[in-house]
């Protein structure tokens, strides 16, 4: 479950904020940590609610710095220990952080040795990486997550994260894109986040490739400084191997 993640393009009706650039104000992990009251009420209602599962695992998106960490961390802790006292027995849950500033992807190491497990929003941090509003009819067609920065940032998370011996996963539209989720796999992301509809694709490809052939050909797109190019390139590579058209029928099969 992910910590109250609100600013931006995730507004609330009943929690209204108004600010001229709300993609770099108060969002995400800003604003509970700004009001500890509400971190500390969802926090004790998902350890209440995992109660005899215990397969709770807390997300804390738009994490900026080590101290931002350090302060959810403790209010973690202390909803713990209120709910133990109060008489529910949990036990203390895996706790992550969301990789979707770039500042977040230059401290990952440092990030990951106070966590367990890391996931990048990718659709953030490559808006983040190349200061476009992707919602911006003006500037979306400049959004591309194939940009060969956004490629460098995504290797370097996750070879640092797999330094420190953590998983890190990946959502967004990205992970849901079967010719990007090649990629992914190949860069060494432990797991692909996507919408449903998305799924059977992305499994299916992946299920044609193997890993070695996946990092041959992300060896080749990274010495490509053009994201265009890039996806010109790696359809190509997947139309050479016969995967340039998914089959709905093998698709189905598979599944």
């Amino acid at each position: 479950m992910r910590s109250l993640d609100i600013g931006g393009d995730k507004s609330l009706s009943y929690f209204p904020i108004k600010e001229d650039n709300p993609f770099l104000g108060w969002r995400g992990i800003r604003v509970t940590l700004d009001h500890p009251e509400i971190f500390l009420v969802q926090t004790r209602a998902m350890l209440k609610a995992s109660e005899g599962l215990n397969n709770l695992r807390i997300l804390l998106p738009m994490i900026s710095g080590i101290h931002e960490l350090e302060e959810a961390l403790h209010l973690i802790h202390r909803a713990w220990g209120e709910v133990r006292d109060e008489g529910t027995d949990v036990p203390m849950p895996p706790i992550g952080v969301m990789i979707e500033i770039p500042a977040a992807v230059y401290q990952t190491k440092e990030l990951a040795r106070m966590v367990d497990f890391l996931s990048v929003g990718s659709n953030d941090l490559t808006q983040y990486l190349l200061a476009v509003d992707r919602n911006n009819p003006r500037v979306a067609d400049l959004y591309d997550y194939l940009h060969p920065a956004v490629l460098q940032a995504l290797q370097t998370v996750v070879r640092d994260a797999h330094a420190e011996g953590k998983p890190v996963s990946i959502c967004g539209e990205m992970a849901g894109d079967p010719a990007a989720a090649v990629l992914l796999m190949a860069m060494g992301f432990d797991s692909l986040s996507m919408n449903a509809t998305n799924l059977p694709k992305v499994k299916w490809m992946l299920r044609q490739i193997n890993l070695s052939k996946a990092k041959d050909l992300l060896a080749e797109l990274m010495t490509i400084d053009n994201p265009q190019v890039i996806h010109s390139s790696l359809q190509l590579a997947l139309k050479n191997l016969g995967l340039a058209k998914m089959n709905p029928p093998a698709v189905i099969k598979a599944l």
